[in-house]
């Protein structure tokens, strides 16, 4: 395991990330305490040191497991954890990107962890109704208590992060350093707008389901479930194009004595940007079938493959923008000599 800056800071974390959702049978997916024990010690024996939860992941179940988990190493750990979605329902303050979510959020969350400080803080989705201002100042009021080391934003629009990063920057506030977005072969629309502005920012990236929820693990392409087995959860994920980019994956990992796991976490790991994706598991086992694909890299015949098969319409302006025509009108007829840097 290596290690890399978080974004314009100066924390070190592993260029893996665990989730830690399925610590907790709460939500039906998940597993027991023995299991989740099971894959934190083989994620910690492999070098990681970079955890990501949320106070709303198996019902606290699992900040509670991953607190336990870490013990006495806190320190030697990297703990992510989020606050915006509902802890009570019927309560309209208990949820949101607000100042009195964020606050009641982080207390519960750092009783939860047994810890008194988080490394790092994420705004879990934007909520469209707390102005950018309240949600930076109190951020930064949150970071200047010490129990909150470092912010980043998950699921919001990339004008959004914009806005809220300048207006920390001018303001002398705390910015953004990282982003998390859903990120695979099969979710490739946050290449139009979303992680050109992260890397323009210097935002660390963290993709989540970089394995399209399973579908790229072969287990839907290889015969090892039928239809009737595919659960609602990733029914929206099965379609046609989906199961054509899996096959490809499939194919790409049998040249390599691969598995097709492995082969779909590396080519999220080869896009440009400081990109550490978040990887998840229910076993031990499945953990170290993952941690795998720190042994090798695709080359850039395979890496094309695999983009020529998940393309994606880019849309406008920068399908216009790449108009033969239009770049000659743009720099006059010199836009091949010009070193720029290209979406």
């Amino acid at each position: 395991m290596r290690y890399q800056l978080l974004g314009r800071s100066g924390l070190r974390v592993s260029e893996l990330a665990l989730g830690v959702m399925t610590f907790g049978e709460n939500w039906g997916f998940g597993e027991a305490r023995d299991e989740c024990r099971r894959v934190f010690d083989t994620y910690v024996q492999a070098g990681g040191n970079f955890f990501d939860t949320a106070n709303k992941y198996t019902d606290g179940t699992s900040e509670r497991m991953l607190g336990e988990f870490i013990g006495a190493e806190r320190d030697r750990f990297v703990v992510a954890t989020k606050y915006t979605l509902s802890m009570r329902d019927g309560d309209p303050n208990a949820n949101g990107n607000h100042r009195k979510n964020l606050r009641q959020s982080v207390e519960a969350s750092l009783q939860r962890l047994a810890t008194e400080y988080i490394d790092l803080l994420w705004l879990h989705a934007w909520d469209f109704t707390t102005p950018a201002d309240e949600v930076m100042r109190a951020l930064d009021d949150m970071i200047r208590t010490g129990k909150v080391l470092h912010v980043g934003i998950s699921d919001a629009p990339a004008w959004v992060v914009a806005q809220c990063n300048t207006l920390a920057e001018l303001r002398g506030w705390t910015r953004f350093v990282g982003l998390q977005v859903e990120h695979s072969l099969i979710e490739r629309t946050v290449e139009r707008e979303l992680l050109p502005m992260a890397r323009s920012l210097g935002l660390a990236i963290a993709p989540w389901a970089a394995l399209g929820g399973g579908v790229l693990t072969g287990k839907y392409t290889r015969g090892e479930l039928s239809d009737t087995r595919r659960t609602e959860r990733n029914q929206r994920r099965i379609t046609e194009r989906n199961l054509h980019i899996a096959r490809m994956v499939d194919r790409i990992a049998d040249e390599e004595g691969r598995t097709s796991t492995q082969v779909a976490l590396n080519w999220v790991r080869a896009q440009r940007g400081q990109v550490v994706p978040i990887i998840g598991a229910r076993t031990a086992q499945q953990l170290v079938d993952s941690l795998a694909c720190l042994e090798f890299e695709l080359n850039d015949e395979q890496l094309a493959r695999l983009d020529e098969a998940s393309a994606i319409e880019l849309g406008f302006p920068h399908d216009f923008y790449s108009r033969e025509r239009i770049q000659h009108i743009m720099f006059g007829g010199l836009a091949k000599s010009i070193r720029r840097e290209l979406p």
